[in-house]
Formats: structure tokens, C-alpha cells, sequence
């Protein structure tokens, strides 16, 4: 619509010329501007047609490689306690989320039978106790053989052991926490009968925690290269928290992968809690050449492998397969092969594009005109 306006705009110019020119030069001029027009629209159809594209060049990230793992935060120790013994679940002398400390009795269980069972064992002790003294006194006056004097004195010493295993299991009747913590969950309800061994209550510990992340068998093989290790949270932006190695499991769980704990250190402030998620970032030397690192956007699939769209010094567009090593959360990728440090890579619309393509590079933003409002 654009293009027939001003089309009629020169035509009535031209009209208002016919008074003072001679009506041959009138024409001539008349045809040249409309082969100039028709000129000017065909050129901007055909650059209407190639794609405008980002691009961006690619550089080398060095020798170190930067690996990324989201995590979750643990306490440092867990632990489901339970009761030897079976019987009455009493009460419990804490709630969940509340602080305890070591030796803090969290439960008890119903005692009554405990206790009778150490009173006959008590008086059991006291007769068998009596009856050895007196066969010990003879024996020292020669009166009894020494067979009767070793059963006197190792039928005491059954006894007692007898008597200090009902003591131990009257003990065992209060659940008491192993370290200072909070209870995470009391499983039962109060008056449930519960069997030796069953978890009623569970207790994480207080203080330092760790950040548990599962690394692939790649990154496991390198495990004496791994150096500097950091943590960011969601709930914590902009903090970078130190961590320090903890531990890492020699076998692969179920996925394949190896779990591994980075300790929090104890002066972080805040101290991140347990649940909350994590993003740890490590770092390891490379023994290999430098690798390249470019934003994901670049990558687009073919056939089943991964390609990249390279722009050449006249603008056209050249797939090449690239081979993908570690993909990143902030947007970006690493290869380990295909592309070269100075080379210019498609970022934006590539998946529009086809082999031997000719395209145009959108024009950058000024620092001044953000929007592109001027």
C-alpha cells in the first residue's frame, strides 16, 4: 500500500511538470522513475526473503572444566531410634521440630513388666548369692569337695549376669537421643505396642550439614581431580557457599550414578537447612586440550546427532556435527569436538535454517538505545 501512494504521488508531480516541459521529456522521465521504482521493490522482496539470524563467536573456556549438579541438603546424620526391648509404646517426651539433646530421654515404654521380671530376678540373685557364701565357707573349712564349691561360684556368677540383663532391659524401656539434633517424626501413636528393633522416632542432627548430588561414571573417574567446590540456593541469592568433601560412594545406585556429600562449613551464615535445594558447581583439570563452550540455542538435532549452523565470511549457513560433553545451567553447552576458537555460530533461528542457506546478521543493540526505541 506503501508503494502505490507514493506511486501516485509522482505521477501527479509529474502532471503539474507536463505545463512547463515538453511532453516527450515528460514521458521519458515518467518511464525511468517507474523502472526505478520496480527496481527498488524487487530488491526489498529479496532481502525480505533471507533470514536475519543471531550469531555469536565461539571461544575457548580453558583448561579447567566447570561441572554442574543440583542437589539437596542433608543432615549430616540421621537416625531412626528404636527400642530393644518390645512392648507398650508409653509416651513421647518431645515433638516434632523441637531441639533435643545427647542423653535426652525422647520416649518411654510401658515398664511394668520389666520391673517384675527384676524383682524375681533380684531375689533369685539373693538365694543363689546366699546359698554359694555358705558353700564358699565350707569349702575353706574343708568340709565340701571342690565340685561343689565351683558350681556354688559359677552358678553366682550366672545370676548375676541374669540380673544385670534384666537391669539393662528395665534401662531399655527410655529412648534416649545419640547426639544433639532435632526430631524430625514421631512414627507412632502413644499406646502402640511395638516390637525390639522397630524405629520409633527420628532424629536428624544439628549444626553442619551436607549437600548430597549423584555424578555420572564420567565425572566418578576424575574423582582426584575435583577441586573447588561451591554451593548457590534458591532461597539464598547471590550466596556462594564453600564446601569441602564428605564423602563418595564407590558403587553406582540404581541409575548409574555415584552419591556424593559436600560438607557445609559450620560458620556459614546463614546455615543453610536440610531440604532445601542446591545447585554445587566443581571444577577439574583437564589433561586434554582446552574445550569449547557455546549457548545451547546453537545446537539443534539431526538425524540423531547434535549440529551447530556455521556462518561463513559471505553469509552462508553450513551445518556441522558437533559432539556435546557437558550441558550447563546457565544456558550454555561444552563440546568436546567440532568447532574451532574465531568461528560464527547461529544462536537465534537456527532450526529454521538448511544447509548452504544465505543469511543476514541481525544488527546489535546500542548501548544507548535499549529496547530499540530510538
Amino acid at each position: 500500500m506503501l508503494f502505490v501512494e507514493e506511486k501516485r504521488i509522482y505521477l501527479r508531480n509529474i502532471f503539474n511538470i507536463c505545463v512547463f516541459m515538453n511532453a516527450k521529456t515528460v514521458l521519458f522521465y515518467a518511464i525511468a522513475g517507474m523502472v526505478m521504482c520496480s527496481s527498488c521493490q524487487s530488491q526489498k522482496k529479496v532481502e525480505e526473503n533471507i533470514p536475519v539470524v543471531q550469531i555469536d563467536t565461539v571461544h575457548v573456556v580453558g583448561l579447567k572444566m566447570v561441572y554442574e549438579f543440583p542437589g539437596r541438603v542433608k543432615a549430616a546424620e540421621t537416625s531412626n531410634l528404636a527400642f530393644k526391648v518390645a512392648g507398650r509404646l508409653n509416651r513421647y517426651l518431645v515433638k516434632e521440630g523441637m531441639p533435643v539433646k545427647k542423653g535426652q530421654v525422647v520416649a518411654t515404654m510401658d515398664e511394668r513388666d520389666y520391673l517384675v521380671q527384676l524383682d524375681a530376678v533380684t531375689a533369685e540373685y539373693n538365694d543363689v548369692q546366699a546359698k554359694a557364701k555358705r558353700v564358699m565357707e565350707l569349702y575353706a573349712d574343708s568340709v565340701v569337695t571342690a565340685e561343689a564349691y565351683d558350681k556354688a561360684r559359677y552358678g553366682l556368677q550366672q545370676i548375676k549376669a541374669k540380673l544385670d540383663n534384666a537391669k539393662n532391659q528395665l534401662a531399655d524401656t527410655k529412648l534416649t537421643a545419640p547426639y544433639d539434633g532435632y526430631v524430625q517424626k514421631c512414627l507412632f501413636e502413644s499406646g502402640t505396642v511395638v516390637g525390639a528393633g522397630t524405629p520409633v522416632i527420628s532424629i536428624i542432627s544439628s549444626g553442619k550439614s551436607e549437600v548430597e548430588i549423584n555424578i555420572p561414571a564420567v565425572v566418578y573417574l576424575k574423582r582426584n581431580k575435583l577441586s573447588d567446590f561451591t554451593a548457590t540456593f534458591d532461597v539464598l541469592p547471590g550466596v556462594v557457599v564453600p564446601l569441602t568433601m564428605a564423602s563418595m560412594m564407590p558403587k553406582a545406585n540404581a541409575s548409574q550414578l555415584y552419591t556424593t556429600r559436600l560438607a557445609i562449613q559450620s560458620n556459614t551464615d546463614p546455615q543453610p537447612m536440610p531440604g532445601m535445594n542446591a545447585v554445587v558447581r566443581m571444577t577439574v583439570e583437564q589433561s586434554d586440550a582446552a574445550k569449547v563452550r557455546i549457548s545451547s540455542s546453537a545446537l539443534l538435532n539431526k538425524r540423531g546427532r547434535a549440529c551447530v549452523c556455521v556462518v561463513n565470511s559471505d553469509g552462508i549457513v553450513r551445518l556441522r556435527e558437533v559432539e556435546v560433553e557437558m550441558l550447563h545451567t546457565d544456558g550454555t553447552v561444552t563440546l568436546s569436538n567440532g568447532l574451532n576458537e574465531g568461528e560464527i555460530v547461529v544462536t537465534a533461528g537456527v532450526h529454521s535454517l538448511s544447509d548452504g542457506e544465505k543469511v543476514r546478521v541481525m544488527e546489535k543493540t546500542s548501548a544507548t538505545n535499549v529496547g530499540g526505541l530510538l
